[in-house]
């Protein structure tokens, strides 16, 4: 295959027009040949700014070098010293404004696809049965960890490589946390993917019990006083869902994100067997700019609906990953931008049957650092809807922190945590991840999770 190494090799992807109608997955990675060819444009700098951008440092160059020379084994062992979910994150990752954002190769021509290169080298390793190494002995103490989503697994991947005696407590019936509620089928599919990425985290001696409900079932002072758990990572997420309050949103037909997700990706609520309703809406808006809100917008999109995305400010503000945005385009959503909502109507029983909205331009920088949407006087105008989604970002459930004495959280309702420990400020207690910060990526609550690991190593090492 022939080489250009100003530009990435192109990666293959399901046809817009034929994606839009199915839930399997849109990106369809590289093969062997397309790979070590990618990873031919590495230049291997001594200085890699590329792991510095990697919030779980992952040495880069070493496991290009070994993709390169055709060592995929070895490249694998590389990444799995510092990540429990590479072929997570080799999809979900804003790899863009990270780890590639900070490639050389990306001064003068096109970055080093990182993320894809992760995500072969994890796809090869579980297809050929390599799995990452667990400790060769145990240290005889016990770590319970809150919550089965990215920060929970990496915290406890990394603890058991360290030889601690790790439980992980999910709330739900299935173990994946966001992973596997939050993030659909079509950009991460859950049995292929998840299921085995967890089983990995599994084999280095890791417990998982489900339907399990800390603040309920037990809590942290039970775990730590009455079954001897030495520490305790609360890795809980950020479930709850925001809204607008605006006239209207109680309508029929109204859905958070989380919900709408959740039913579709936990509950397959897609697939025509599933038991679990969903609204198979005709018109619908989804309120928001993020992941989530494509997501959600995507989602819609599959299951029938003419899909119009509603968002304040313009394109160039959108927090939404650029390929997420590019994917969500070709699909054939439409984006309502610089339009806010104002209200959301309904018909005579109860049901949306439309969301009335004002347009909007931009003023002066907010405390963001993004200019601040400013109402056009007398833009007003309603876009016809059978259903809204509203994505407008999630807020930790209080059920932890409300039952657990001396945990400090701030004005948002999250965990107060060190950065650089997880430590809190109750002792042998560490936090990280959503719960911490609200929501954010997949890879920031993997980071946190290892700086946790950490901080627990040293804690109990005293």
């Amino acid at each position: 295959m022939e080489v250009d190494v100003m530009k990435k090799i192109p990666v293959r992807e399901q046809d817009p027009q034929v994606r839009a109608t199915n839930f399997e997955e849109v990106c369809l990675g590289y093969n062997k040949e397309e790979a070590m060819c990618e990873a031919t444009r590495c230049i291997n700098c001594k200085n890699a700014q590329c792991v510095q951008g990697c919030p779980v440092s992952i040495n880069i160059p070493g496991f290009v070098e070994q993709v390169k020379e055709g060592n995929f084994a070895e490249a694998y062992k590389i990444i799995s010293e510092s990540s429990a979910l590479p072929a997570v994150c080799g999809r979900v990752c804003p790899q863009e404004s990270q780890c590639e954002g900070k490639c050389i190769r990306g001064i003068k021509g096109e970055a080093l696809s990182i993320g894809k290169l992760e995500r072969f080298v994890a796809d090869w390793a579980r297809e050929n049965g390599v799995k990452p190494e667990p400790a060769k002995e145990k240290n005889g103490k016990k770590v319970a960890v809150i919550g089965s989503g990215p920060a929970g697994l990496t915290c406890a991947g990394d603890l058991a490589k360290l030889g601690y005696d790790v439980t992980i407590f999910e709330a739900l019936h299935k173990a994946g946390g966001v992973l596997v509620y939050g993030i659909p089928e079509f950009r991460l599919p859950k049995d292929a993917v998840v299921a085995k990425e967890i089983e990995n985290v599994k084999s280095l001696g890791v417990k998982i019990e489900t339907d399990v409900v800390i603040g309920k079932a037990t809590t942290i002072e039970q775990l730590m006083e009455d079954e001897g758990f030495d520490a305790v990572f609360i890795g809980s997420g950020a479930g709850l869902p925001k809204f607008m309050g605006i006239p209207g949103e109680n309508a029929n037909g109204v859905f958070s994100a989380n919900e709408y997700l959740t039913r579709s990706n936990l509950m397959k609520a897609f697939d025509e067997n599933s038991t679990t309703p969903i609204m198979r809406a005709k018109k619908v808006a989804v309120v928001g700019g993020g992941n989530v809100a494509m997501d959600a917008a995507r989602t819609a999109l599959r299951l029938g609906a003419e899909v119009h995305v509603v968002y304040r400010r313009s394109e160039a503000e959108l927090p939404a990953r650029v390929e997420e945005v590019h994917h969500a385009k070709e699909e054939g959503i439409i984006f309502d931008l610089l339009t806010n909502p104002t209200e959301i109507l309904s018909d005579e029983n109860g049901w949306v049957s439309g969301i009335k909205c004002i347009k909007m331009e931009l003023g002066e920088p907010d405390a963001s650092g993004r200019r601040r949407p400013v109402e056009v006087e007398g833009s007003e105008f309603v876009i016809d809807v059978d259903a809204v989604i509203m994505s407008l970002g999630t807020s930790p459930n209080p059920l932890i922190s409300s039952t657990t004495k001396g945990l400090e959280i701030n004005g948002r309702k999250c965990i107060v945590a060190a950065e650089d420990t997880g430590a809190t400020s109750k002792e042998g207690v560490y936090a990280g991840g959503d719960a911490v910060t609200g929501a954010a990526t997949v890879i920031l609550a993997m980071g946190a999770g290892k700086a946790g690991a950490k901080g627990i190593h040293e804690y109990l090492s005293k």
